[in-house]
This record gives C-alpha cells, structure tokens and sequence, in this order.
C-alpha cells in the first residue's frame, strides 16, 4: 500500500498524553495529594518506564522492518502483526499509557491518574478509530482478521 492516503490523525499521540500530564499536574498543583513511599514510587516509576521502553522498542523495530512508517499521518506501507502486536494492536499507546500511570505515582501526582480516562478516550477517538478506519481501508480482510483475533488495548 502507499499513496497518499493516510489516517487523517491531526494530533500527535504523546501530545494527548502530554496535555494530560499538564492537567493532572496543574490539579495537583492547586490541590497537592499525598506521596508515595519513596521505595514504592521509584519502582513504580522505573517499571512504567521499562515496559514503555519496551512495547515502543519491539513497535519501532518491527515498523523499521516492515518498512512503513510510526507516524500515523502518514501513509503505512505494511500491515505489522508480529511481536507486542500479538498480543495489543497498539503496543506504542499502550507503553504511552504505563509510562503515563509509572510518572504519575512516581513523582505523586495522583491527580494525574484522576486525567487519564479523559487521555485515553481522547486518543481511543481522535487516534486510533481514525487508524482503524485507514488500516480496515488499506488491508481489507487481513486487517479485519487481525482486528477479531487481537484486542485493541490488551
């Protein structure tokens, strides 16, 4: 597949989860919550990290691969099924999500959490049904397939 077509995303991804960080941390700014043990809050933090690391790693080294691009407003070259995609169709996302949740109970930004709903419906509508319309528009069947056999998040 290649042309011009593309999802039609207008906003970057980590942008959303960006902009709630953003939110949540001016909340808790104006209304501080609690801390977490500081033993806890580091180990949250770095598993939330290392999960993301490695959902994106495996993501952007399977798209290299296949050739196709990570930014969903541009054209996809191939439909990527293999490694993290096994298991989620989107691993980045859901990474972005984890490293999300990993710095907000890391650095004790509870409010941040209380956010994250409103981030993830907003990048479940303005993200990824825009891709699922294009991948079902580009693949046809094979993407249709891989829709019923993989769940969107996890």
């Amino acid at each position: 597949m290649s042309g011009a077509d593309h999802a039609g995303v207008r906003i970057p991804p980590p942008l959303i989860f960006l902009a709630g960080l953003a939110v949540g941390g001016g909340i808790e700014i104006a209304a501080p919550t609690a801390n977490l043990p500081l033993g806890v809050a580091v180990a949250v933090g770095v598993a939330g990290a290392a999960i993301w690391a490695a959902l994106d790693a495996g993501a952007t080294m399977l798209f290299r691969r296949a050739e196709t691009s990570l930014l969903p407003w541009t054209p996809t070259e191939a439909l990527v099924t293999s490694g993290p995609f096994r298991f989620t169709r989107n691993p980045m996302y859901l990474g972005m999500a984890v490293l999300y949740v990993g710095l907000a109970l890391a650095f004790g930004l509870l409010w941040v959490l209380v956010v994250l709903p409103v981030v993830l419906l907003a990048v479940d509508r303005l993200v990824i049904v825009r891709e699922e319309r294009y991948l079902e528009r580009a693949f046809g069947e094979d993407y249709r397939a891989y829709r019923r056999r993989v769940r969107r998040w996890i």
